[in-house]
């Protein structure tokens, strides 16, 4: 059964707030992963990359859930 276009705004609401925390969560990782690089602790640098990947497919995710739901939706 389709959502009604008021589900799918709180459905689109709520991705979008999820995608801005995992997007400003990257961005701390970022900084502090370049803060740790700068000072001279290397073991950091693989953790941080493999976290950074998992948000990036966590975020490919979610564009693809929502190309899934515009295609319910016609």
């Amino acid at each position: 059964r389709p959502f009604t276009r008021e589900q799918r705004t709180t459905v689109i609401y709520g991705m979008l707030a999820f995608v801005l925390i995992i997007v400003i969560l990257q961005l701390w990782l970022l900084t502090a992963t370049m803060n740790a690089y700068l000072g001279g602790d290397d073991s950091v640098i693989w953790p941080a990359a493999i976290v950074s990947l998992l948000c990036l497919l966590l975020n490919a995710g979610l564009l693809r859930y929502l190309g899934r739901l515009e295609r319910a939706r016609l």
